[in-house]
C-alpha cells in the first residue's frame, strides 16, 4: 500500500487532504508517458504551443480565486500577494508565446568554404523539482519555457503543496495542452532521485536549498544530464550615507517580509553606512513593530505564518545561536503562543562572521542589520557570503549604484532603489553557492535544447 501525505493549514495546524504518493514503477511508467508525448510534441509548431500558452493564461486568470485560495490555505502566503503570483504566471505564459519562437530562431553564419545553420531543439523529458514557497510560479517558470521549446516535463512538488500540484496538472489539460505533455508526480525525494537515472529523463531543474540542490546536480552529472540549480541566497542591500533612508527602510522591509519572508531572493542582510546606520536603525524598527501579524486570508495582514512547523523552528534555533554567538535580538525572537506556525516579525543586530544570521539563509521574516564604516566595506560584506543569488542598493547616485552593481556585486541580480522579484522579461538566477543557470528573458527556455551546428559545404 503507497505512503500517505497529509498537508496542514499552517495558521491553524489543522489538517487539510491527504494524498497517496506514486511508486517508483509508478513514477517510472509516467516519465516513459512523457517520453510518447514528446515524440509528438516536438513536431508541433511554435503557433499551437502560444495558442495553448495564452489560454493556459486565461484559465490561470479565470481560477485566480481558487488558485489563491488554495495557496493561503495550504502555504500560509498572504492572499493579496497570491493573487500577484497568478498575476505573474499569466504573463510569463503570454510572454513565452509571444517571443518564444523568436528566441529559438535558427541562426546562420558563414565559415572558409561553407555555410552554417544554428538551430534550438527539444531534447526530451525535463523533471522539475520545486519548492512549496511560490508553489504556483516556481512551477510555471520552469514548465512553460521548455514546453514553448517542444520538451515535455513531469515535475516532483514540495509534499506540503500537493493540491497545487494536482491543481496545476488540471490547468495544464484544461488548457487542451496534450495529455502526458506535463504531469505533476506525487513522489518522494527518493523515487525522484531514481527518475534523475531514468534513461528518458534528459535534464533536470531544482529549485531548494544548496545542499540538497548539489546532491541533484552531483546525481545528474555523474549521467551527464544538464541541470539547472537555484539554490537560496542571503542577499544583501546595501544603504549607503546618500540614501533615502525613508525610501530605503520602506523597501527593505517590503523585501524582508515578502512570502512570509521565505523568499530565495528575499532582502535578508541589511549593510547600512555608519553615518546613516542610527537613522535607518530608528525608522526600520519603528515601522517593523506596525507589521500586523495574523491570519493571511485578512486583507489587513502583513505577515502571516510560516509554512511548516519545522521551518520555524529551525529558523528560531538559528537566531537564538546568532544571540549566542553575541548578536542583539532587537525585536521579535519569541515562539507566539498560539496555534498556527507563526513567527513575529525578528530583528537582530551586531551580527557578525560565524552566525547564522550573517552566514547562512534565514528563511524567514528575521532581519540581519550590520553597521559598516563606509561604501567600501559595505560591498566588501555584502559579497562575503557563499550566496549569490541577489542583492540591493540604495544611493541617491544612480550612477555610482550601477557601476557598483555591475562591476562588484558578485550574484546574478542586484536592485538599485527598490525591491523587485521576477520580471518574465529578465533573467533569474545566481551564482556561487546560489546555483547556476536562468530562467526567464529567453535564456530560460534555452538552458535544455541542443545547440546544434549543422555546416554546409559550398
Amino acid at each position: 500500500m503507497s505512503e500517505t501525505v497529509t498537508t496542514y493549514n499552517p495558521a491553524t495546524g489543522d489538517k487539510l487532504d491527504h494524498y497517496h504518493l506514486l511508486s517508483e514503477d509508478d513514477a517510472k511508467a509516467a516519465v516513459d508517458r512523457a517520453h510518447e508525448a514528446y515524440l509528438t510534441w516536438r513536431t508541433t509548431s511554435f503557433d499551437l504551443r502560444a495558442k495553448l500558452l495564452n489560454s493556459l493564461a486565461d484559465l490561470m486568470e479565470s481560477r485566480s480565486d481558487d488558485l489563491v485560495n488554495l495557496m493561503t490555505k495550504e502555504m500560509g502566503k498572504i492572499a493579496s500577494q497570491g493573487e500577484q503570483e497568478v498575476a505573474l504566471c499569466a504573463e510569463i505564459c503570454r510572454y513565452t508565446a509571444e517571443h518564444g519562437e523568436e528566441f529559438l530562431e535558427d541562426e546562420h553564419r558563414v565559415f572558409e568554404g561553407g555555410r552554417a545553420v544554428i538551430t534550438y531543439q527539444p531534447i526530451g523529458v525535463i523533471l522539475g523539482i520545486q519548492p512549496w514557497n511560490f508553489p504556483l510560479y516556481q512551477v510555471i517558470r520552469y514548465s512553460v519555457s521548455n514546453i514553448m521549446a517542444g520538451n515535455t516535463t513531469v515535475l516532483k512538488h514540495a509534499r506540503n503543496v500537493f493540491g497545487m500540484a494536482v491543481a496545476i496538472q488540471q490547468l495544464y489539460e484544461d488548457a487542451g495542452f496534450p495529455k502526458n505533455v506535463y504531469q505533476s508526480l506525487l513522489i518522494d525525494g527518493k523515487t525522484a532521485n531514481a527518475l534523475i537515472n531514468h534513461d528518458n529523463v534528459r535534464g533536470v531543474t531544482f529549485t531548494g536549498s544548496d545542499e540538497i540542490g548539489k546532491q541533484v546536480a552531483k546525481e545528474a552529472a555523474s549521467l551527464s544530464k544538464k541541470t539547472v540549480m537555484e539554490l537560496g541566497s542571503n542577499d544583501a542591500f546595501l544603504v549607503l550615507e546618500d540614501a533615502d533612508i525613508d525610501h530605503a527602510v520602506k523597501m527593505c522591509i517590503q523585501g524582508r517580509v515578502i512570502n512570509n519572508g521565505e523568499t530565495c531572493v528575499a532582502a535578508k542582510r541589511f549593510v547600512v553606512v555608519d553615518s546613516v546606520y542610527d537613522e535607518f536603525r530608528e525608522k526600520f524598527v519603528a515601522q517593523c513593530k506596525k507589521l500586523k501579524m495574523g491570519d493571511p486570508a485578512k486583507e489587513d495582514t502583513d505577515l502571516g505564518p510560516m509554512a511548516r512547523k519545522d521551518l520555524r523552528d529551525d529558523l528560531h534555533d538559528q537566531v537564538m545561536e546568532s544571540v549566542k554567538a553575541g548578536a542583539t535580538l532587537t525585536l521579535g525572537g519569541e515562539m507566539p503562543d498560539s496555534e498556527g506556525y507563526f513567527y513575529p516579525i525578528t530583528i537582530l543586530e551586531d551580527v557578525e562572521p560565524g552566525m547564522p544570521a550573517y552566514d547562512d539563509e534565514l528563511f524567514g521574516p528575521v532581519a540581519s542589520l550590520i553597521r559598516v564604516r563606509d561604501d567600501k566595506q559595505a560591498m566588501r560584506v555584502a559579497n562575503d557570503s557563499r550566496y549569490g543569488l541577489g542583492g540591493g542598493i540604495f544611493s541617491q547616485d544612480t550612477d555610482k549604484a550601477l557601476k557598483l552593481a555591475k562591476d562588484e556585486f558578485d550574484t546574478g541580480m542586484v536592485n538599485i532603489n527598490g525591491y523587485n522579484l521576477a520580471k518574465p522579461n529578465l533573467p533569474f538566477g545566481g551564482v556561487k553557492d546560489s546555483g547556476y543557470g536562468r530562467e526567464h528573458g529567453g535564456f530560460g527556455i534555452r538552458e535544455f535544447v541542443n545547440i546544434k551546428s549543422i555546416m554546409v559545404a559550398e
